[in-house]
């Protein structure tokens, strides 16, 4: 069952509010592009068949996401009945706004969430009992740096005006490039605008550059053909990432559950693989464009089957997670920094794997 609020971005991360957010429950107590192919059937039953059996805990997971095309397999496995088939009752919320998913995740009143990989630790940091269980996708040239001559590297942004959303991905971003071209944040004229404006800025030549993600990009590489990326995610793998989260709560009450809905997320990525075209319209739908709109989006995400994602959290991933949690200290996204390393839990994909 799927319940649709509003579409909106995944990526803003606000301090304040979640501190507020916090606060409030805390008071109240005392969530690879596809080649095109024929449609084939969804799978009748998990593709890791194999797994250690495993049979579902009787009741409703209750799973938030927001309109992110990365988190598109779980509507495809919506749309498709992969959870019914796989034993599982679901129901997908899609929530507006990070702050809305966050609250909801504190709250307890979802039992799991799809989120960036920064906001997960700064969720744990700031007392929220979760776990991440599944690394879900990464951003390669969705998410990026866009400039005109004269600027044509990250070296060429010192002193110069660029503009992008504060605490969000591309903050992240724009200061992990500044750091491995020897440069600070303190090197570049900061100025603050939203993901969708910060391009149409830099076309305005109202700033020498700026940072955003699709579809932004794409929108605003079509206004001025001199423009270029200069610098994306890709350069660091994983970097602009997303995790799906599981409530403490829920890992002892409910273990079946999380090992088979990891199963049938990659039941979904393999229906997403197999059917391109009718995946993508199912996701499309989902976060409220066309599969037009969505193109190069789609082109320039990566998104993991388990054995993919199992290979990352045992190799890559934790080293990360750790240089994602520098970023967002130095970026005030985060107060401190934790071990990231605490909030991985690798059970229930490695037995949904076996």
């Amino acid at each position: 069952m799927s319940t649709t609020i509003r579409p909106a971005g995944r990526r803003l991360t606000s301090v304040a509010v979640l501190a507020a957010t916090v606060a409030v429950v805390a008071a109240a107590c005392s969530s690879s592009g596809a080649t095109s192919a024929p449609v084939t059937e969804a799978p009748a039953a998990s593709a890791s068949a194999a797994a250690v059996a495993c049979t579902p805990e009787a009741g409703t997971f209750r799973m938030g996401t927001e309109p992110w095309l990365g988190y598109g397999p779980w509507w495809v496995a919506d749309e498709k009945d992969l959870f019914a088939q796989n034993g599982l009752d679901v129901k997908v919320s899609s929530f507006t706004t990070d702050d809305e998913i966050n609250a909801a995740l504190v709250a307890g009143q979802i039992d799991g969430a799809n989120i960036a990989t920064h906001t997960a630790m700064r969720l744990a940091q700031a007392g929220t009992p979760l776990t991440i269980v599944l690394v879900l996708d990464q951003s390669n040239t969705a998410d990026a740096a866009l400039a005109a001559a004269p600027v044509a590297s990250i070296k060429d942004l010192k002193g110069k005006k660029v503009a992008y959303e504060e605490g969000t991905t591309s903050d992240i971003l724009l200061r992990y490039a500044l750091s491995q071209n020897g440069m600070t944040i303190d090197d570049i004229v900061k100025v603050p605008t939203s993901a969708a404006d910060a391009g149409t800025a830099a076309i305005a030549k109202r700033v020498d550059a700026a940072v955003t993600y699709e579809p932004y990009l794409t929108a605003a590489l079509g206004q001025d053909p001199a423009f270029k990326l200069i610098y994306t995610a890709a350069e660091k793998p994983g970097l602009i990432s997303d995790v799906f989260v599981v409530r403490n709560d829920a890992l002892g009450k409910v273990p079946c559950q999380i090992q088979t809905l990891i199963q049938t997320w990659d039941d979904a990525v393999a229906y997403y693989n197999a059917n391109g075209d009718d995946a993508k319209a199912i996701i499309s739908k989902a976060v409220g464009a066309t599969p037009e709109d969505l193109k190069t989006a789609f082109d320039g995400v990566d998104i993991y089957t388990v054995a993919q994602a199992k290979s990352l959290l045992e190799g890559a991933f934790p080293g990360t997670m750790t240089d994602i949690m520098k970023i967002a200290v130095a970026a005030g996204i985060m107060p401190a920094e934790i071990d990231p390393t605490t909030l991985l839990n690798t059970t229930f994909i490695d037995k949904a794997t076996q």
